[in-house]
């Protein structure tokens, strides 16, 4: 919880430097990241961090772990970028969905093209990539959501893996993408292997002990891949029995003691948290009913999590109407004085970060994931 900034806030001018130590904080849902963020940055809004992103560019939503939506630091992108393009695997199709590796540098080629002047929507950017590179690339084929989008579509990951886009300022409620060369320019030459031991550092100093199998779920690779990583940093780790497991930790990479500011504090972490999504193992950091209540089928994520000592002890859920949003909160165990002081605070902090003012109910969260 100290690296992850949860036990006592990082001052402002530290907000990209926190960011990379999480290793990005997942952005699908655009106003968790902001609270994620929040939490863990000293006095920032979520106004501070559109300006991180849009204005000041040390920040860049992209394509990140597990293929999933993340706002990533922008001078550590090349090398994730690297790295994920190796790592993640890219969801299978059959042969008469799934592109050709031609077909599939002829999509990059497009969207390059389409991006070099001006950051379009996801229709625009379709037009863009059919003119450019073929009526094939515009087939209804690929199901998704109950519907089916254009060939083209499953580049998207590859596309910004390999450097050629990112996320753009929303317009309106539209997403839009935007050349990553002329968002954050050119880059240099980066070597594969050293750019794989950074990212299994990051990884351990903020979610270590652990083992490649988590490593691969983290990331979302398969865990053949993550051992050849760890095979290849393994004069940089060392094995460690963490109440009776076996795992992996960076050499002489020993947590310091809890401090007193870390014990009893608590913690509410919105959708997709790094904390929550990185936890393991899943029984020891989501213990009882916790379990039951904050994962599905052991993926985390899908619910804002209560956090005490590092361990998840209940779930919440806001809900926002105008300037003002109403929080429930619901612990699975009785809160001590402090902690109770302690969930006050919070819920101020919530409230701060998204320019809002809150309430505070204690009771049963009816919503489900993702409400």
């Amino acid at each position: 919880m100290s690296r992850h900034a949860l036990t006592a806030a990082v001052p402002k001018d530290r907000l990209e430097e926190q960011v990379a130590t999480i290793c990005g904080a997942h952005a699908q849902v655009m106003s968790a990241a902001e609270i994620s963020i929040g939490l863990r940055v000293a006095g920032i809004t979520r106004a501070d961090v559109r300006s991180s992103l849009w204005e000041g560019r040390s920040l860049v939503k992209t394509v990140g772990p597990r293929g999933t939506v993340h706002l990533l630091a922008t001078r550590e992108l090349p090398t994730w970028n690297l790295v994920l393009g190796e790592a993640v695997q890219q969801p299978g199709f059959p042969a008469d969905v799934r592109m050709t590796a031609k077909q599939t540098d002829a999509v990059l080629a497009a969207i390059d093209e389409a991006l070099a002047d001006a950051d379009l929507t996801v229709d625009e950017l379709g037009a863009e990539v059919v003119r450019i590179a073929g009526a094939w690339a515009g087939d209804r084929v690929m199901p998704a959501f109950q519907e089916f989008w254009p060939r083209w579509r499953q580049a998207l990951g590859t596309a910004a893996y390999r450097g050629v886009l990112v996320y753009g300022p929303n317009r309106g409620a539209r997403t839009t993408y935007a050349s990553a060369r002329r968002w954050i320019g050119r880059v240099g030459a980066i070597d594969a292997e050293q750019a794989g031991r950074d990212v299994l550092h990051r990884f351990l100093y903020a979610y270590g002990p652990a083992t490649p199998d988590i490593f691969a779920r983290w990331i979302g690779a398969t865990p053949g891949w993550a051992r050849e990583q760890f095979r290849r940093a393994v004069d940089d780790l060392e094995r460690v029995d963490v109440e009776g497991d076996e795992l992996w930790q960076l050499r002489g990479d020993d947590a310091p003691p809890a401090t007193r500011r870390s014990r009893g504090a608590i913690r509410l972490l919105p959708y997709f948290d790094a904390y929550s999504v990185g936890g393991h193992p899943r029984e020891r950091v989501f213990p009882g009913k916790a379990s039951e209540r904050a994962l599905a089928r052991s993926q985390a994520g899908n619910t804002p999590v209560i956090v005490a000592d590092g361990l998840v002890i209940g779930v919440w859920h806001q809900k926002r109407s105008g300037a003002k949003v109403a929080l429930t909160v619901e612990p699975f165990r009785e809160l001590t004085r402090g902690e109770r002081q302690g969930l006050d605070e919070q819920v101020a902090r919530i409230a701060e970060i998204q320019d809002a003012t809150a309430s505070l109910t204690i009771g049963t969260v009816t919503a489900g994931p993702h409400a």
